[in-house]
């Protein structure tokens, strides 16, 4: 395990990490690992130990995962997760659990292959991103304790008050699309997490992401868009539309985004582009 390195998100899962951090030293007592002060200085971690590491495992959420992530795209080191975070979409997706041992059995193997990312400017992506109704529940969200019950709240507030954001396509083709939304998804992969699958049909490894655009939708819808979306059942009709794209760019109306989950400013134009087979993960 000498080319292994846990990289922990002190401030994941409750800022309770402690419980895993215990159980790595028992079963691996010459362990390296870092309790990450900041992003900052998770990046300098992996840059002082990228040349003899091959595992660089995150333990927190998808933006601890992401923060990681971008250090060592396009190489050959390998991302492996213990999920941590509050709804660990992309770990759920890539078939990581709570499970100790058997994230060390993984490890053991050394078994990976390669998945696309893709970017927002120059935002690094891996899991699922967006902006308009979406975006302001990350911002308000990132001011409670979190939890999927503050999630839920924060989500059912801020929707009654939201006012739709204005998308016009720069790209050629897809100006039929133009429009006031509700919210404008990029999935990679296809939940967001908890369980919510905001882009049942995406693939994290086909060259394309989905573009999901959903408009502002009356009280009465709001119970089926749910129950299709935590059923994987949504689909494309009068307030969803899917595309998928490899490359697209719009002007948006709002700087509030989310990446992977976390708050993010972003301006006007948008431009995102797939990465294909850009980051090799531990299967």
């Amino acid at each position: 395990m000498e080319k292994v390195v846990f990289i922990i998100n002190p401030f994941s899962a409750k800022k309770n990490y402690q419980p895993f951090l215990d159980s790595l030293i028992q079963k691996l007592p010459n362990a390296v690992y870092y309790v990450s002060e900041s992003v900052e200085a998770t990046e300098k971690f992996i840059d002082e130990h990228i040349n003899y590491t091959d595992v660089f495992v995150a333990i927190g959420g998808d933006g601890t995962i992401s923060s990681v992530a971008q250090k060592i795209i396009h190489t050959e080191k390998i991302l492996a997760i213990f999920p941590a975070g509050s709804g660990n979409g992309f770990s759920n997706e890539t078939n990581f659990h709570k499970n100790l041992d058997e994230l060390l059995g993984k490890i053991k193997s050394k078994k990976s292959r390669e998945i696309d990312t893709f970017l927002v400017n120059d935002k690094l992506s891996i899991n699922v991103s967006g902006t308009g109704f979406d975006g302001k529940v990350v911002k308000e969200f990132e001011k409670t304790s979190r939890g999927f019950k503050n999630y839920i709240r924060v989500s059912i507030r801020t929707f009654f008050n939201y006012k739709p954001i204005k998308i016009k396509f720069i790209t050629e083709g897809y100006q039929q699309y133009n429009g006031k939304y509700l919210m404008l998804n990029i999935a990679n992969t296809r939940q967001f997490g908890n369980n919510a699958y905001i882009a049942p049909k995406a693939s994290k490894s086909d060259g394309l992401v989905d573009l999901v655009l959903v408009k502002k939708f009356p009280l009465s819808y709001s119970a089926l868009f749910a129950f299709r979306m935590f059923t994987k059942k949504l689909k494309d009709d009068e307030y969803v539309t899917y595309l998928p794209v490899s490359q697209i760019e719009f002007k948006v109306s709002t700087k509030n985004w989310h990446i992977d989950g976390e708050f993010n400013k972003i301006k006007s134009p948008v431009s995102v582009k797939v990465l294909p087979k850009s980051l090799r993960i531990l299967v």
